[in-house]
């Protein structure tokens, strides 16, 4: 990538945004933010497609990408959606990319099925892809996938919220993410499983989705006391859903009596567990995604080595209320690792 500092700036954007391989600093329009870190001075490219670039975890996604890609001297070329669910963002990006001579493409799928037909054209042109966090549907359209296990990190806070329990009878709210999104479904039926129940379970009295938005999240939370004013127990497909939970028990004189279980693990999420506002989540690596990811694609790079199948990039389950014969870390070690 030429950085030449006589270039002025607004010809580095119009070059880029009129689709020239060169790789600009600056997002081009209001469409799929789309740019680089000028990591590296190497001639290998790497791409980086996140779900949007204003959520903590993907900002924390994208320094693990820079900063593995320095390290190896190459150029990592980053794009987003406009929001969440932008699969035609996404599939720009893919095309943008390819065209600019990417050797590899990590992505964290808005859609996981749409998404496929741009991952199969990209990867039928010598493009190494691999998913970051989402699989997609089939998981097999990419190469590999690296990603946190999101059914074992619901498993972890359903066994943890059983525990707390202590045998008390649950009443259990479930607030999701959304219908057939593969994150949020592994991570719903990991903490039923957890748990111990099933869906259709007396126990699980109001199920929910969020969009994992707090301000959803505490909409939701009213509509599940509404239906059952008993709710003792509160799933969160993630911390801002349940910062919302929390502040809608909060206005009901709840929140001392309703354990709050989520997943994540971001610093603001991680804090909360601190401070008591939820109970213990699963904390998952964003970072460590990224850079396994940029290195996956240097090793193909340089000797044609694709990697495959699914890396596990590890879950911790966080709390400072441990439960006997269950295996966590307290907050001084999620606030060491958190993110956002």
């Amino acid at each position: 990538m030429s950085r030449t500092p006589r270039l002025p700036s607004a010809l580095l954007r119009a070059a880029a945004c009129t689709g020239l391989a060169a790789l600009t600093l600056t997002a081009c329009g209001s469409g799929a933010g789309t740019g680089t870190a000028g990591s590296g001075s190497g001639s290998v490219k790497v791409g980086l497609i996140t779900k949007t670039d204003t959520n903590p975890f993907f900002v924390k996604m994208k320094e693990g990408a820079e900063k593995a890609a320095k390290e190896d001297g190459v150029q990592l070329m980053t794009a987003a959606g406009k929001f969440d669910g932008d699969n035609a963002g996404q599939v720009t990006a893919i095309e943008n990319m390819v065209a600019a001579g990417v050797k590899g493409i990590l992505i964290t799928p808005s859609d996981s099925k749409a998404i496929v037909p741009a991952i199969e054209k990209a990867k039928a042109k010598g493009v190494l892809v691999i998913a970051l966090d989402t699989p997609t549907e089939p998981q097999s359209a990419v190469d590999a996938l690296f990603a946190t296990d999101n059914l074992r990190a619901g498993e972890l806070i359903g066994e943890y919220a059983k525990a707390a329990m202590k045998g008390k009878a649950a009443k259990i709210a479930t607030l999701d993410l959304a219908p057939g999104v593969s994150v949020g479904v592994q991570r719903h039926n990991g903490f039923l499983k957890g748990f111990g129940v099933k869906d259709g379970d007396a126990s699980v009295v109001c199920s929910q989705d969020t969009g994992g938005d707090q301000a959803k999240g505490q909409t939701a939370m009213e509509n599940c006391l509404q239906k059952e004013p008993g709710i003792n127990v509160v799933y969160t497909i993630n911390e801002p859903a349940a910062l919302g939970a929390y502040t809608a028990l909060k206005a009901k004189g709840r929140e001392k009596d309703v354990l709050i279980v989520s997943v994540d693990g971001g610093c603001t999420g991680t804090r909360a567990v601190k401070d008591g506002r939820i109970a213990a989540t699963s904390q998952q690596y964003p970072l460590k995604m990224a850079a396994e990811g940029v290195k996956a694609v240097v090793t193909y790079a340089k000797g044609g080595k694709k990697a495959s199948g699914y890396t596990d990039t590890g879950v911790t389950l966080v709390t400072d209320r441990a439960q006997p014969g269950l295996t966590s870390k307290d907050t001084a070690y999620g606030l060491d690792n958190c993110w956002g």
